[in-house]
């Protein structure tokens, strides 16, 4: 079956979808996006991502593409048209088109995209095996808050990961502190049972997910610290963990060259792995 996509106000194949040579988000990455996880047939977290789209495009003056409801509506129609039961929403709301130039057009409309795709879960085998991550410096923008599609240094970062046959690159800021990865947010676990990740500021994103993770961790009675750490600290810890809408809580068993623990996925990382697929299993169904 072929992929469906909306684009600025029609449903069109995959393949025909396109937007025009001088939409703001082609020419200078003026545009926000967000991406909502459907699991088995729920949206993850729906609520949130949209409050976050809301706060990407007010950071940048963009106008709302239309009301909540209208975009809620188009979003499950796309997610339907394509099949979906476990997939990804991309949503990607633009300045619009203007003719070129950097300052902000007066009368542009913005231009919203929604697609949805199919993914798939990693085998049990590989979860216990945990992933690898490089470090890399930080070399983005002051404000890493904002959703935006300005995403060169991430995928520079994501690149020299893959080419070393990593997972991720964790961004590393000029004290020497993790920042977060690429496309996810990053954890670490000390020797002492507590629970480290940056604290949200301008220089990370505020991950859903890293939002939802903290709430479980409350509920469970687990010890946990919003602070900068280190990568010295990172190698050293007792577990490190990555999250994302994608990754959920992915475990890592190595940093660089430093494998942690035994090289497997630790318990506690995985204890909040299933609480989380727990938390996902009672999202709202379409």
């Amino acid at each position: 079956m072929s992929r469906v996509a909306y684009v600025n106000g029609r449903y069109v194949p995959h393949g025909d979808a396109s937007v025009h040579v001088e939409d703001r988000g082609y020419q200078f990455a003026d545009g926000v996006y967000e991406v909502v996880l459907v699991h088995n047939g729920r949206l993850v977290d729906e609520g949130p991502h949209l409050d976050r789209l809301d706060r990407s495009l007010s950071e940048l003056s963009i106008k709302q593409p239309m009301s909540r409801l209208a975009l809620q509506a188009i979003m499950r129609e796309v997610v339907r048209r394509n099949r979906v039961r476990t997939g990804l929403i991309y949503m990607q709301v633009t300045r619009g088109v203007a003719r070129r130039d950097h300052a902000f057009p007066k009368d542009a409309t913005p231009a919203l995209v929604i697609t949805c795709k199919r993914i798939y879960q990693p085998k049990p085998e590989a979860i216990e095996k945990g992933v690898s991550v490089i470090t890399i410096d930080d070399i983005r923008w002051a404000r890493c808050d904002i959703k935006s599609v300005g995403l060169l240094p991430n995928v520079l970062g994501k690149q020299a990961a893959r080419e070393k046959g990593a997972f991720e690159a964790w961004q590393i800021d000029a004290e020497g502190n993790v920042t977060e990865g690429t496309s996810s947010n990053s954890w670490i676990v000390t020797h002492d049972d507590e629970l480290v990740t940056r604290p949200a500021a301008n220089d990370i994103l505020n991950g859903i997910t890293r939002q939802t993770i903290l709430k479980l961790a409350e509920d469970r009675g687990l010890t946990f610290k919003e602070r900068p750490f280190s990568l010295a600290e990172a190698k050293s810890a007792r577990e490190a963990f990555v999250s994302s809408a994608t990754a959920f809580v992915m475990p890592v068993t190595q940093i660089d060259d430093a494998v942690l623990g035994n090289g497997q996925a630790g318990s506690f990382t995985m204890g909040l792995r299933d609480a989380y697929f727990d938390y996902m299993a009672d999202a709202a169904p379409l």
